[in-house]
């Protein structure tokens, strides 16, 4: 398994991932297999988009407001009853886009379409310092 590490600007933060990525497959020596992108961290996510600033800046960050929202009116989230750390909506944001993707390796490289991306999503309000996990397997 191979590591790396990645700092955050706060929420939500979108960082491209497909750089480091596509790297460490490379230099796995996999030819066939699947790759497993993994964080270790329950308030941020790993998913694939087009990694554009209309999406990652604007468009992202609108959905998760409207899907999973930080403040409203008689919202409270169990979470910062119980720790008073303000990102609850952090956890919640992070159990539905996921902490992983696996990509199918062909060729020695990974599968991805024309647009598609690897990315990190920060969603805890602060700045963190992330470690992202890479787990290839094949032949």
């Amino acid at each position: 398994m191979e590591q790396f590490t990645v700092r955050t600007k706060g929420e939500v933060h979108v960082l491209d991932l497909t750089p480091e990525v596509r790297k460490r497959v490379v230099a796995s020596g996999v030819r066939e297999g699947i790759a497993c992108v993994f964080v270790a961290h329950s308030t941020c996510a790993i998913t694939t988009l087009e990694f554009e600033p209309g999406l990652a800046e604007e468009d992202v960050p609108n959905a998760l407001d409207r899907l999973f929202p930080r403040h409203g009116p008689g919202l409270q989230y169990g979470h910062e009853r119980a720790w008073h750390d303000g990102n609850g909506h952090s956890h919640v944001r992070a159990a539905f886009l996921g902490p992983s993707v696996t990509l199918p390796v062909s060729d020695g490289q990974p599968v991805l379409g024309t647009w598609q991306q690897v990315v990190l999503v920060e969603l805890d309000p602060h700045p963190r310092e992330r470690t992202v996990c890479l787990q290839v397997v094949g032949s």
